[in-house]
């Protein structure tokens, strides 16, 4: 994943995450992913998001994977 797409991804799930008023820790936990790699995906260098990523990340957001990408 080019990096321009892993941080236009980085601040999607920021913005989702903020506009359900959830922590890092509070979206990590219902995403099934560690606290850490949730702060290292929304950092200044994103790590690369497995589709399986996307898919926990939308499910702890109750959205879709194509909303995740939808920038």
């Amino acid at each position: 994943m080019p990096k321009d797409i892993r941080h236009q991804l980085s601040q999607q799930v920021r913005r989702l995450r903020e506009k359900q008023k959830l922590t890092q820790d509070e979206l990590a936990t219902r995403a099934g992913l560690s606290t850490k790699y949730l702060q290292n995906l929304e950092g200044k260098n994103p790590k690369k998001a497995t589709v399986v990523t996307l898919q926990k990340l939308a499910a702890g957001l109750k959205t879709t994977p194509s909303k995740l990408l939808d920038f």
